[in-house]
């Protein structure tokens, strides 16, 4: 694994070296998601509303074993719900 020493800036502000702003699609005024680890911080690009959207139709799909989703097939399920029992929260 890659790691890199980055200087903290009087407001904790630090700079993401251009190398992974680029390989990750980081851009100047966009949104990054910060995730607290038990190893320390992990910080991830926010993803657009449009590949969020094929994220999840490709989840549905997988968990329907074959059969195409749809959009409006997603009505009238909780996300949050759904991702409470693929990924063990609030056990």
């Amino acid at each position: 694994m890659v790691s890199i020493r980055l200087k903290v800036g009087p407001k904790g502000q630090i700079v993401i070296p251009k190398v992974f702003r680029e390989a990750y699609g980081i851009k100047e005024g966009g949104e990054v998601i910060v995730e607290p680890t038990e190893r320390g911080l992990i910080i991830m690009p926010k993803k657009s509303k449009e590949k969020l959207i094929e994220e999840l139709l490709e989840w549905k799909h997988k968990r329907a074993k074959g059969k195409p989703a749809k959009l409006g097939e997603l009505k009238g399920i909780s996300l949050e719900d759904e991702f409470d029992e693929v990924w063990g929260i609030g056990e």
